[in-house]
């Protein structure tokens, strides 16, 4: 009986690329690949890469250098490159790593099979297109494995916002939507194999189209599916929450309280420049029919500081806005250049302002999380367990308010969704016994 090949995949970034690495796996496990954790025993290695933190080109080359002495070793061991990096290097990854073998970009992975055929030909095979084809449609065919509780189901890519700091309209291209449908029956696939929580992906996923009544229409067909139990979505942008889906959060018992929501800025004269379309007084009146809608909401957003020709003042004014705000978690970083993009041509901030700004806004944005967190204790919530903690005969899971929570009990399953009362707030988790 002939060996399966084996097929490590090393993931970085956003969820999507979880999604999409879930995926090609799958693709080539048409082709008689099973995966592997390491990439010693590895008959092909892929990197599904991000290009939206610092520098991530080079981290990819200096991942890639790591490799060449399996590839000596192994002469037949092909390695990939896929996702965004991919997309923006194209031919200039074969040039600087000639032991790279094929490179596919992320709305092409599809293809990958035919694209890993060719380079057991002994051929460089490059894709870095944006086809017409459905690849979703192209990798409709799934094994029916037992699935954890969660799972990510990409509804939308790609955007067509243009922010002066951001690579995605060039790596994953114009908006386009899955049609509802075609959604519907991969959701109700999922549920069938274990899953009780689906968060729905998207780069701008509140701009979704592909049902007539947009994200909110999918979010309310998908909770009459029997056995899904919770809903989420990300990333949103402010300008595409309108009034159906805002509604859903008060009206959609599946739809969980908690929304990403970013921002970047606090400042008009600074949103204007990251040509966000919006100001940060709309932002607070969004943010307050959000929580009209669903009182207890802990949103979550983006922060970039030091962007270009951010003043003192500035920073001051995102800080006002934080404070105004009270977030419940939130991502902020340094803003660091991306070529090709307007924002990397203009006047730089020093990098030790940007440290010390960033110091300032982190330790805010701490403060404000361990309140909100210390402010669950006491508090009933629902709680899907999805793994064994660290203890013996402990169970961690999400709470509605995607907190971290363990609980100590006996005959607790992943897949499990219990009340549980939170009696102690840790620095990332809650404690809480069931009800």
């Amino acid at each position: 009986m002939t060996q399966p090949k084996k097929l490590f995949i090393k993931t970085y970034g956003c969820q999507m690329n979880v999604y999409d690495s879930e995926r090609m796996a799958e693709a080539m496990g048409g082709q008689g690949y099973v995966q592997t954790d390491s990439p010693d025993d590895a008959d092909m290695i892929l990197l599904n890469t991000c290009h939206i933190r610092e520098k991530a080109a080079e981290k990819v080359y200096s991942e890639l250098g790591r490799y060449k002495g399996l590839k000596s070793e192994r002469p037949d061991l092909k390695i990939g490159v896929a996702g965004c990096v991919a997309q923006a290097e194209g031919e200039e990854i074969m040039r600087r790593q000639p032991m790279v073998d094929l490179v596919v970009g992320p709305q092409s992975y599809h293809r990958l099979p035919e694209l890993e055929a060719k380079a057991r030909g002994g051929e460089k095979a490059l894709d870095t297109d944006f086809p017409e084809e459905d690849k979703f449609e192209r990798l409709k065919s799934r094994p029916k494995a037992k699935r954890g509780p969660t799972a990510f189901l990409t509804v939308q890519e790609g955007c067509d916002k243009f922010c002066a700091f951001c690579v995605v309209p060039y790596t994953r291209g114009a908006e386009v939507s899955r049609p509802a449908d075609r959604v519907l029956t991969e959701a109700r696939d999922l549920v069938e194999r274990g899953v009780r929580e689906l968060t729905l992906l998207g780069q701008n996923v509140n701009a979704y189209h592909g049902h007539d009544r947009g994200l909110a229409g999918l979010i309310r067909e998908l909770a009459k599916i029997d056995g899904l139990e919770r809903i989420r979505f990300t990333t949103s942008h402010p300008n595409d929450m309108d009034d159906d889906l805002i509604a859903a959060h008060g009206d959609c018992d599946k739809l969980m309280p908690y929304l990403h929501l970013p921002v970047q800025a606090g400042s008009d004269r600074i949103l204007k420049r990251m040509n966000r379309q919006h100001t940060a007084e709309q932002y607070l009146r969004l943010i307050e029919r959000l929580r009209a809608a669903r009182p207890d909401l802990h949103l979550s957003g983006d922060f970039i500081v030091g962007f270009p020709e951010e003043t003192e003042e500035d920073f001051r004014d995102t800080m006002a806005l934080i404070e105004a705000v009270q977030y419940g978690s939130a991502f902020s970083f340094k803003y660091s250049e991306r070529p090709g993009t307007p924002a990397a041509e203009r006047p730089q901030v020093s990098e030790a302002e940007k440290d010390d700004r960033l110091q300032r806004l982190q330790a805010l944005l701490t403060r404000q999380q361990r309140a909100l967190q210390d402010a669950m204790v006491g508090r009933e919530v629902g709680v899907l367990f999805e793994k064994a903690g660290r203890l013996p005969g402990q169970m961690v899971g999400k709470s509605d308010y995607l907190h971290a929570v363990h609980v100590a009990a006996e005959g607790l399953q992943p897949g499990d969704l219990r009340p549980v009362t939170i009696v102690e707030s840790g620095p990332n988790s809650l404690k809480g016994v069931l009800v």
